[in-house]
């Protein structure tokens, strides 16, 4: 069996408390890790979850391809197609306004080179078994810091 990598990021409001998930297993072996931020976005936590997995991924050193699992059509549609033209056109959008979250993407494109990635979409809370669970941690480590203020 390949490895895969599900990721899932959530956010007690938008923007408000955030937390990020992911989930590695080759079958049998599962690494789990979260994180939060105390004011952030949804949109980022999802880039959090996946770029915190692909470094947990490259510390295990393998050199196997990697299914990745998300259902952010954001950070999906961002990694596949639009990244390319963002650096075409020196992080500016096809409006020419900045890319959101350029911090996170040049993180993840310098992550990204070295990898052999899959990347399958799926509906939350569809069913999917570790998608879902990545879901609840998520916003479990959201959720645990509901009380921290988030200045609008």
């Amino acid at each position: 069996m390949s490895w895969q990598l599900i990721a899932d990021g959530s956010c007690i409001g938008n923007p408000g408390m955030g937390g990020w998930a992911f989930i590695l297993t080759d079958g049998d072996v599962k690494i789990v890790k979260s994180g939060f931020d105390v004011c952030t976005t949804n949109n980022r936590m999802e880039l959090q979850s996946l770029i915190n997995g692909l470094a947990g991924f490259n510390e295990l050193n393998i050199d196997q391809e990697l299914v990745v699992t998300m259902d952010s059509q954001y950070v999906l549609k961002g990694i596949q197609t639009w990244i390319h033209t963002w650096k075409k056109n020196n992080w500016l959008t096809s409006a020419k306004k900045p890319v959101k979250n350029k911090d996170l993407w040049t993180i993840l494109d310098k992550q990204i080179p070295n990898l052999k990635l899959q990347f399958d979409w799926t509906k939350g809370h569809n069913g999917h078994v570790l998608h879902d669970t990545v879901d609840v941690i998520a916003r479990c480590s959201a959720s645990k810091h509901q009380n921290c203020v988030c200045p609008k």
